[in-house]
Parts: C-alpha cells; sequence; structure tokens
C-alpha cells in the first residue's frame, strides 16, 4: 500500500514542477512587460523635472533682462537720444551687451527681442534673424497680452508612441516672456515688446533616454538572471523526481526480484531436503557395493560413478540450500591472509596441474577484522575456483591486499578469457552460468556473503585479457 502511494504521488510531483515552471515563464513575462512601463514612468518623471527646471530657469532670465534692459538700455538711451533706435550701432552694441553681460553664465543658445508694433525681430543674439517677420504662435500671443509661456520644439522621435524616444535629434525650449518697458517689480505692465529664449535641452535629454534604456535593460538582465535560476531549480526538481523515480523503479525490480527469490528459494530448500537424505543413502550404498569382495570389476567401476555423481548432485544440493537459506554470519575476528592463504593452499594441486602462477602480495602481518570465517573462506574460494576454470591453458592470478583508513581492499586479477559486456551485467543473477556444468549460484552465493559483512564486490572484465575482482570489507563492526 505504502508503494502504491508513492507511486501515485510521483504525476501529482510532475504536474506541480510543470506548474512551476509555467509560472516561471509567466512571471517573466509578466515583470518583462512591467519593466516597460515602469521605465517609461520613472524616465516621464525626469523629462517633466528637467521641463520644469528648465522652464523656471527661462522666467528667472526673462525677469531679470526685463529688469536689466530697461535699466541699462531704456532708460540711458531715452534720456540721450529721446527715443529707441536699434538700426544705430551704439544703441545696437548697448543693447548687445546688456543682454550677453544678463544671460552670460546660462544655458541660453539665443535671444531675440520683438518688436510688437512693427511685428519684426529688431534685436537678436543670432544677427541673422534680425528683422525676421514674427511667426504668431500661442506663446507669441500670449506674452503680447502679458503672459509669460514655454513650449517644446523637438524632432526626437518617439518609439511607435510608446513614450520611448530614440536617441539622436534636438530638444529645444521656447519661452516668451513680456518686456513691460517698466521696472518689473513696480509701476505699470505695458508691453512695449516680446523676448524669445531659446535653450537647448538635448544633452540632459539624452541623458535621460540613456537612463531609461538602462532601467529598462538592467530590469530585463535582472528578471533574466531570475528566470534561468527558476529554470535551473525546476530543472534540478525534475532531475531529482527523474533520479527517484528511477530509484523506485529500481527498488520495485528489487522487491519483485526478492520476492520471486524468497519464493523459489523455499521451494529449492525443500525440493533439496527430500532430496539429500536418499542421495546421501544412494553414496554409502554405491561405496559400499563397491567394498563388497564378491564385486566384479565392472561393478566396481560402477560403484565408483555413482559415488563420484551422488558427491556432484550433493554439492549442488549444498550450493542451492545455502542460497536458499539466510546467510546469518558468525562474527568473530578473522585474519583475512590467513583466509586467503588456505584458499591458495587448499588449490595449489590444481592450480599447479594447469600451470597457473599465484602472486600474492602479503607479508604475513595479521590483517584483523570481524567476520565469520567460513563464509569468507568459501566466498574467496568460489572466486579463486572461477579464475582457474578460466585459465585451463595456464595463466596468473594476482592477489592484492590494500589498508584503507576504514576498509580492506582486496583485489584478485586474472588472466583468463574474461566475460563480454552482455554476461557482465548478468554474472550476479542467480542461475546464471556460461558453464557446462554449474548451478550459476556461486557468484551469487558469494555477494550474499560479502554484503552480509556490509561490504562490496565488484568486476570488471575484457574478453580475451582476464577479470579483475575488487572487494572492499570493512575493518571494523558497524
Amino acid at each position: 500500500m505504502v508503494m502504491e502511494t508513492r507511486l501515485q504521488n510521483k504525476p501529482q510531483e510532475g504536474k506541480q514542477f510543470r506548474l512551476v515552471k509555467f509560472f516561471a515563464w509567466a512571471s517573466f513575462v509578466v515583470l518583462a512587460l512591467f519593466s516597460f512601463p515602469f521605465s517609461v514612468v520613472l524616465s516621464q518623471e525626469a523629462k517633466e523635472t528637467l521641463l520644469t527646471s528648465y522652464q523656471n530657469t527661462a522666467l528667472l532670465i526673462g525677469k531679470n533682462l526685463n529688469h536689466q534692459v530697461f535699466q541699462n538700455f531704456v532708460l540711458p538711451i531715452i534720456t540721450r537720444y529721446g527715443r529707441i533706435k536699434l538700426s544705430d550701432a551704439d544703441q545696437y552694441d548697448l543693447m548687445d551687451r546688456v543682454v550677453k553681460n544678463t544671460i552670460h553664465g546660462f544655458n541660453v543658445d539665443v535671444v531675440n527681442i520683438y518688436d510688437i508694433s512693427k511685428g519684426v525681430i529688431a534685436y537678436s543674439t543670432d544677427s541673422t534673424l534680425i528683422g525676421q517677420k514674427v511667426t504668431e504662435n500661442m506663446g507669441y500671443r500670449k506674452a503680447v497680452e502679458g503672459e509669460s509661456s514655454s513650449s517644446v520644439t523637438a524632432n526626437i522621435f518617439d518609439l511607435w508612441g510608446l513614450g520611448i524616444d530614440l536617441l539622436g535629434g534636438q530638444k529645444k525650449l521656447r519661452t516668451f516672456v513680456p518686456f513691460t518697458g517698466l521696472n518689473p517689480y513696480g509701476g505699470s505692465t505695458q508691453v512695449g515688446g516680446v523676448f524669445e529664449l531659446i535653450q537647448d535641452m538635448s544633452e540632459e535629454y539624452k541623458s535621460i533616454v540613456r537612463f531609461q534604456y538602462l532601467v529598462f535593460g538592467l530590469s530585463l538582465v535582472f528578471m533574466g538572471l531570475l528566470f534561468l535560476a527558476l529554470l535551473l531549480i525546476v530543472h534540478k526538481a525534475e532531475t531529482m523526481i527523474e533520479e527517484r523515480a528511477r530509484a523506485q523503479r529500481e527498488l520495485e525490480d528489487q522487491l519483485h526480484q526478492s520476492e520471486r527469490l524468497a519464493a523459489l528459494g523455499e521451494m529449492v530448500a525443500a525440493v533439496s531436503h527430500e532430496i539429500r537424505n536418499p542421495l546421501g543413502i544412494i553414496r554409502s550404498t554405491a561405496e559400499l557395493m563397491g567394498t563388497l569382495p564378491e564385486a566384479s570389476e565392472s561393478h566396481r567401476k560402477l560403484s565408483s560413478v555413482i559415488t563420484e555423481e551422488s558427491t556432484r548432485l550433493n554439492r549442488i544440493v549444498t550450493e542451492f540450500l545455502d542460497f536458499a537459506r539466510p546467510q546469518n554470519p558468525d562474527i568473530r575476528e578473522c585474519d583475512l591472509q590467513d583466509i586467503i592463504r588456505k584458499n591458495i593452499d587448499f588449490l595449489r594441486p590444481e592450480l599447479d596441474r594447469k600451470g597457473i602462477t599465484v602472486k600474492a602480495e602479503m607479508d604475513g602481518r595479521p590483517l584483523k577484522l570481524p567476520a565469520d570465517y567460513g563464509q569468507l573462506y568459501r566466498a574467496f574460494l568460489n572466486i579463486f575456483i572461477n579464475a582457474s576454470q578460466a585459465m585451463e591453458n595456464g595463466g596468473s592470478i594476482e592477489v592484492y591486499i590494500e589498508e584503507e583508513k576504514e576498509n580492506f581492499r582486496i583485489k584478485i586479477q586474472d588472466t583468463g578469457m574474461g566475460i563480454s559486456p552482455e554476461n557482465i551485467k548478468k554474472i550476479f543473477n542467480p542461475f546464471f552460468t556460461t558453464k557446462d556444468k554449474g548451478t550459476g549460484l556461486g557468484l551469487a552465493i558469494v555477494r550474499k556473503i560479502i554484503e552480509g559483512h556490509k561490504g562490496t564486490i565488484a568486476i570488471e572484465s575484457q574478453e580475451g585479457k582476464g577479470t579483475r575482482v575488487e572487494i572492499l570489507l570493512p575493518r571494523q563492526a558497524s
């Protein structure tokens, strides 16, 4: 039931993370769309502040011009000449000095003074404009009526009308201020002319546009990084889910395999027990028949064959029982070198007969570890027998033992025929064998014993070059 619940939860987890991925994409789009009006609002506020600053400055300069022109030009000229005639060089030079001294230090490109009685430009800091007819726009008409006003002229293009200006072009502020003809700080407000001040705001305006681009760009970069972080988190989560699903499938396979092997083990144990008793009787009877005085030579040969086959069948039955029943090691302090040395000594006659040499790098020092002596002896014996059977025409076996901080690492290398890549994946499977005679339980029992000692076993092999078995056994009981 727990397993089924976990499996049902997997699709839900996948849906949740797909929802997170959708949320990441949606968030990126929403934030990107939000950053655009945000940058527009910021830049618009900056533009309004810039415009207000220039307007206030222009009005202040206009007011000062009113005062300076009246005090330093109109009064002296009227007193001296009786009338104002800017076509006169002396009067023009005086007006030019007064105006330029007044606007000195301010960002003013052009100052025009309009003669409203004739409708022409009577004076200008740009001499090419003098004498030109007045273009009666709203600002000029308001100034004639005694009201100051400002307007912006620009050839900067607004991108699709979205509030994003393109770099380049010019933006100028034109301010019209009435010339009252009297001291602006008191007296009558009769309009005698109009001042026009032209200020270039292009550079400051470009700075604001660049700032707008910067805000929008930084917003996109920040949101892009946030989006990538979310995607990485989602990808990591999906990878974890896939890994958990894979581990879950492997666990299920192992569980099913364990269930099958448990049922098979019970059957094998029952069958083996039933076979073992009569098999012992058959073997003892055959041995007895072979020793009877009246037994003929043919009877003795037949008795020997029966005894040999009974022994082989008994060994097979023993392997079945060893695999079927639980391996509960009797842990005691053992000497690893002693176990391996006794294995080699036991197999020495067979190894010498096949022309197999053994190189075991063991210095005689006791290598103590907690283990079941009998089980480890059988595990290593099985490994050495497999190596021997892989070298029918001679070869060599090398044994290395390395002492690590927490483990003993045992490496057993042979120069046998090796194992094919497709078979190396199945060598620990119960009942898998490539031999004509064999149960296929040897390495399965070996792994069971090693894992029962909290160790690990790994096998690497190349066809035609040999096989290496590597075993890790803990030095201390866990």
